[in-house]
């Protein structure tokens, strides 16, 4: 007699995945719009507020090789955890934060776990095929999508009564995240324990931190990690600085923001759900990702010049599809120079790259927005996918 299958054999593995990261994304979401005018509140100017993006990142560029590189030997699970429940505390402390100081603390603790996203792309490279990668890593994408559709207009409604509510709302969906990885995700088996694991053959341990640096000297993995890092940038200056544009701008508030990052959102599920298999199938990971870079050059240029809501509507449009494709492809590139072994600690790295990316990109972001500079800030932004498009670009035959 056949034997039925159960619903746990049966059950996609992508599935906890893309439920965990929704969960964190929407998390993520509802404090995006919140945080600079949640500083601004305490007193802190538009270059303070960078510098309170970038030193959440500071502390994500250490802790993130080190946490990819221990999920390879200890697994993706209990990494996951440990990670969720730094985003929690710190959730928590910015909470009940009554001065900007504990603002930058409650930042520092979730910066030092901060890992979920490329601990969970992991995983996905850890359960699918590389031919695949492409349209599973799409899921992160359409949890983005969800999030910042549902995210921001939930700190935008919350945010009217109090502005310690939307920060409750993130932390009670950071401790619903925690619940989610202890039940619903299977525990895999970590690939670093099947043999040596670093370039030239050599085993990584957790702290070489020099060792780090040889990924980067593999011709074609060097290239695509500096393709994710001009992604990084140029979204990290995007995101940090909008808010503020669109308050000096179009006067908008936290519901406003809000409500513009929806409309993000919405565009990203639509790509991610029901064009990004196509595209891929169509065009393939690298043409993808030029293209992207071309449709964020594009929209950025035309943000800068924007001044009415059809305009800003239409630019935010045309940036959608290149954030939409580039992270999905740029990654699963990325996935497919590295080994089995290697995925958590190369995930890692382009984990860094979006914390360098966000050390940096909010300091600039901020000054130019604190001296007027709305549209130079734009066409910054646009310049840098200029470099992307540069660097991703087919090489010449020789």
């Amino acid at each position: 007699m056949e034997q039925v299958p159960s619903a746990r054999a049966t059950r996609s593995p992508l599935l906890p995945i893309f439920l965990i990261v929704l969960v964190d994304v929407l998390g993520l979401t509802i404090i995006l719009p919140l945080l600079p005018f949640y500083a601004e509140h305490f007193g802190a100017s538009a270059t303070e507020v960078g510098m309170l993006i970038s030193t959440y990142a500071l502390c994500q560029l250490i802790a993130g090789p080190v946490l990819g590189r221990m999920s390879d030997y200890m697994g993706r699970k209990p990494l996951l955890i440990v990670s969720q429940l730094g985003t929690l505390v710190g959730f928590l402390i910015l909470a009940f934060a009554n001065s900007l100081w504990m603002v930058f603390v409650a930042r520092v603790i979730d910066g030092l776990t901060a890992g979920n996203l490329s601990l969970a792309q992991a995983q996905i490279s850890d359960v699918t095929e590389p031919e695949n990668r492409a349209r599973s890593f799409g899921i992160i994408g359409i949890a983005f999508g969800i999030g910042f559709l549902i995210g921001p207009a939930i700190s935008g409604f919350l945010a009217q009564y109090s502005a310690q509510y939307p920060i409750f709302a993130a932390a009670f969906l950071s401790a619903s995240s925690v619940v989610c990885t202890a039940t619903l995700l299977q525990k895999a088996t970590p690939h670093a324990d099947e043999g040596d694991s670093g370039p030239g053959g050599k085993r990584l341990g957790i702290f070489e931190w020099g060792a780090y640096a040889q990924y980067f000297a593999r011709p074609e993995l060097g290239r695509l990690l500096l393709q994710f890092f001009f992604f990084a940038f140029s979204f990290a200056m995007l995101t940090s600085g909008f808010a503020l544009f669109g308050e000096r701008r179009y006067h908008y508030g936290v519901k406003e923001v809000g409500y513009v990052f929806a409309w993000v959102g919405l565009l990203g599920i639509i790509l991610q759900g029901s064009l990004m298999r196509p595209l891929v199938k169509m065009f393939g990971e690298r043409k993808l990702v030029w293209t992207g870079f071309a449709g964020n050059m594009v929209g950025y240029g035309l943000l800068a010049w924007s001044r009415t809501l059809p305009q800003l509507l239409t630019a935010t449009t045309v940036s959608s599809y290149g954030n939409g494709v580039l992270r999905p492809s740029v990654t699963a590139l990325i996935t497919h120079q590295a080994g089995r072994r290697e995925q958590g600690v190369v995930l890692g790295l382009t984990q860094s790259l979006t914390s360098i990316s966000q050390i940096i990109a909010p300091l600039i972001a901020g000054a130019m927005i604190q001296r007027g500079w709305l549209s130079a800030w734009a066409l910054g932004v646009a310049t840098v996918c200029l470099f992307g498009l540069l660097a991703s670009l087919p090489k010449t035959s020789q």
